[in-house]
């Protein structure tokens, strides 16, 4: 490990809200992984007449599990049917929440939404179904979603950026005119269009949003090649017949990375804001997707409800704050000013 790459660890370290923020949002993110493994209306293991049975992962028809049975497939919640195993001396492995983001309680007992209780944490939405197994899937999707439209959309940018600054003229001169008129396309208003032709989804959102997101960084990465072309080493590798390609990629990338990072988090923030947004204004994933946004939307039309509310504000604001955390360590670390330790 170089010292430099050393100095970057020490000074990440030092700032210790960031430090925590990464550890909690890298545990909250890792469990909602196996999502299907903590909130679940399958078992996640079952045991009968010596035959074992793993529904989660597998569907099984009720003949299956107890010879007289029906052939269709078998709802593992039923009372009747766990009352069968148990007699046959079976039993079964439920996870910490038996409720899947799209399980409807019909054994409430009382309307719907209900408050929160030793069942239901956050209590329910308006359709009977439980909010913190929502809230667990739509983590999952946010996070992931965030992931994939901040590393393809930094990818494209910093591609864009690096091209415009290495060779700047004309080259530079039309992508900046195209960036100015592609940034002021109205995005709301092509997505409705949008929407009105195909049905959201996950990819068909990512896609849209991926045709504005790219020029986050491009500026950024092109003033970093602006001023690396004109360095006497980068002059030096092209005088001896080093490729454009090689001297963009090793010589001044590296430097142009180290402004792009810092940004990274920050992006990653917006993108889980933006699909929430779009979901709050019904343009984003489709109708029962666990998310964020419908949860937020969830509590504007149950004011009755303030747990929901109060559930989609700490979620979202925890979500962000973490990441804003990260994205202040992230800076601080790669801040030459910055001394070992957090001193300046």
């Amino acid at each position: 490990m170089s010292p430099i790459t050393r100095r970057r660890l020490a000074n990440f370290r030092a700032n210790r809200r960031g430090w925590w923020s990464m550890w909690i949002f890298l545990a909250l993110f890792l469990v909602t992984l196996v999502a299907e493994l903590v909130a679940n209306d399958q078992p996640l293991l079952a045991k009968v007449e010596g035959r074992w049975y793993v529904p989660v992962a597998v569907e099984y028809a009720e003949s299956d599990i107890i010879p007289d049975g029906f052939p269709t497939a078998a709802v593992w919640r039923d009372p009747a049917l766990l009352e069968e195993i148990q007699a046959k001396g079976g039993w079964v492995v439920w996870p910490p929440l038996p409720f899947r983001y799209d399980t409807i309680i019909k054994d409430l007992g009382r309307p719907s939404p209900a408050p929160p209780s030793w069942r239901n944490p956050l209590g329910t939405d308006d359709q009977s179904r439980d909010v913190l197994a929502r809230v667990i899937y739509g983590f999952r999707i946010s996070v992931l979603f965030g992931f994939a439209l901040t590393l393809t959309a930094s990818v494209i940018g910093v591609a864009a950026g690096a091209v415009q600054g290495y060779y700047g003229g004309w080259i530079d001169l039309v992508f900046q005119r195209f960036i100015e008129i592609w940034s002021g396309m109205p995005q709301l208003f092509l997505l409705i269009i949008l929407s009105a032709m195909l049905a959201p989804g996950f990819w068909t959102l990512l896609g849209f949003l991926l045709l504005f997101s790219w020029m986050a960084l491009t500026g950024v990465v092109r003033a970093e090649f602006l001023r690396g072309r004109n360095l006497d080493y980068v002059r030096a590798a092209k005088a001896l017949g080093v490729s454009d390609a090689s001297v963009m990629v090793r010589h001044i990338l590296p430097n142009a990375m180290v402004a792009t990072l810092t940004f990274l988090p920050f992006l990653l923030s917006g993108s889980v804001t933006v699909l929430a947004s779009l979901d709050f204004l019904g343009f984003g994933l489709p109708p029962g997707s666990p998310s964020l946004g419908e949860l937020v939307t969830q509590g504007k039309n149950n004011l009755q409800a303030p747990w929901l509310g109060f559930s989609a504000f700490f979620v979202l604001g925890g979500v962000l704050t973490l990441l804003i955390f990260v994205g202040e360590a992230v800076r601080d670390a790669f801040d030459p000013r910055k001394l070992p330790g957090g001193g300046a």
